[in-house]
């Protein structure tokens, strides 16, 4: 899936709360020599508290952690937070935030997420806490912590992408001429539901015909017909974490010329996830995908990155684009979905969710890629 989708939680179950995390986060306060942070973001706050809900800010200090939430949600936080304090306040959170601060002053700055507060959170807060502490912003502190995932996130992933597999090979069974773009996506994301998950991780992609030219072709009313591709790009949130799979087939049998396209983008994708491994900069696999796209004439039709990190959002670090100098690192779970888009024409897309290791990786989606004429 391709762009940034709105933050949100990821839905309400007993979370694992691993309290690892925050004693790795308080290490970071120390290291920027910050006495407190807000954390505001909530994927950012899942990940360090347990708790799914929809209103929530986190304060870490180097002693106490708190987690300020609304009465909506006094029994899930008491259920998902063991551990921490809890307040729930009754209006505005920042405020609440502010005079807790005012209180009890941190021994040091108090970091904020600068992409994550909005400035009127930020108002309220300095209006609460008075003169009591300073603050300063930070970018992607825990962002970072999330992109190395460790060994119970990992089978997460794995489970969440096995399910994933399974909702496209019954979109795949389900298809054929006449059925709408609509109905086609209400199904996917059904046996999703019915497969456990807690919904999907973006808005599901069903584009057919010239529409499958748009990377991210929304379903319309338009009706399937022959002798034209379908994109189907899907993800289903499970316990928390998210997959991402996209594949295209062909209604009846495929013309030489897109035949040509699919194979061209499916040795990009091959080529991309042999490149994958712990070390090699980011770019370099955005690379292997596009040299094969470009000595096949193609490229100019590879209009978006070869893809992104996957976790608790279906977008995060690291970025697996053209230029990326950072380097993978083992415990990473990335997407590779190269791509030719011919306006007017069609598109093709193969996405799989790849886990980086220190020796090579493991594509988690273990689903065909072969061209399917249905």
């Amino acid at each position: 899936m391709l762009g940034r989708p709105e933050a949100r939680p990821p839905g309400f179950f007993m979370a694992p709360f691993r309290p690892h995390r925050l004693t790795r986060l308080r290490s970071a306060l120390r290291q920027n020599r910050a006495g407190a942070m807000l954390v505001s973001h909530l994927p950012n706050v899942f990940y360090l508290s347990g708790f799914t809900g929809e209103n929530a800010l986190l304060l870490v200090g180097r002693r106490r952690v708190t987690l300020f939430t609304d009465p909506r949600f006094t029994t899930q936080a008491r259920q998902e937070c063991t551990g921490i304090g809890i307040e729930i306040v009754r209006g505005p959170l920042a405020p609440a935030v502010g005079e807790s601060l005012r209180h009890a002053p941190p021994a040091g700055d108090v970091l904020i997420e600068e992409e994550r507060l909005s400035v009127a959170q930020y108002s309220a807060l300095r209006r609460a806490a008075r003169r009591c502490c300073s603050w300063r912003a930070t970018h992607g502190l825990v962002e970072g912590m999330r992109e190395v995932k460790d060994q119970g996130e990992i089978a997460g992933m794995r489970e969440a992408a096995r399910v994933g597999c399974r909702v496209m090979r019954h979109a795949i069974e389900c298809l054929r001429p006449g059925m709408t773009e609509l109905e086609v996506a209400a199904e996917i994301e059904f046996e999703m539901r019915k497969l456990g998950a807690t919904g999907p991780s973006f808005e599901t992609i069903v584009a057919s015909g010239p529409r499958s030219a748009l990377p991210h072709g929304r379903p319309t009313s338009k009706r399937l017909k022959k002798k034209e591709l379908v994109v189907l790009d899907l993800g289903v949130i499970l316990r928390g974490y998210c997959s991402d799979l996209t594949r295209t087939v062909h209604l009846g049998r495929a013309s030489k010329e897109v035949r040509r396209w699919y194979q061209a983008v499916l040795q990009a994708q091959l080529a991309a996830r042999g490149a994958v491994r712990a070390g090699i900069p980011a770019g370099d696999v955005d690379e292997a995908a596009r040299s094969v796209l470009r000595r096949e004439g193609l490229e100019r039709f590879f209009i978006h990155s070869t893809g992104h990190g996957l976790g608790i959002e279906v977008h995060e670090r690291p970025s697996v684009a053209r230029n990326q100098t950072g380097k993978l690192r083992a415990g990473s779970v990335v997407t590779i979905e190269p791509g030719v888009y011919v306006p007017g024409r069609g598109g093709i897309r193969i996405e799989d969710d790849v886990l980086v290791k220190e020796a090579g990786s493991e594509t988690l989606t273990g689903m065909p890629r072969e061209l399917l004429e249905l």
